[in-house]
């Protein structure tokens, strides 16, 4: 008898339920001095670089990392995130 849990694609209740997935391309850790003084145009420096892969989390859980991509044809200038690296599940989920 085949185990459930190794295929991929277990249909459950909870299946179809859509979340939320954040992508962080950094962080930026101003004084409060300095977050008020900012103006139109104003450029906030990150703690990451361009070529850095970017973070993927679903609530505080992070579940992947990738690298930013534009998008070309029908959907040309919209950011997509190519996967790069995907964690472990059951790690990820059960924190």
């Amino acid at each position: 008898m085949p185990d459930p849990d190794q295929s991929p694609q277990r249909s459950t209740p909870f299946s179809q339920v859509p979340v939320e997935i954040v992508v962080s391309v950094g962080r930026a850790r101003p004084r409060i001095s300095e977050l008020l003084g900012l103006e139109r145009h104003a450029v906030l420096t990150l703690d990451k670089r361009v070529e850095d892969p970017v973070e993927l989390f679903v609530g505080d859980r992070l579940i992947a990392r990738g690298q930013l991509i534009e998008q070309t044809g029908d959907k040309e200038g919209q950011l997509a995130v190519r996967l790069t690296e995907i964690c472990e599940t059951s790690e990820a989920l059960e924190r």
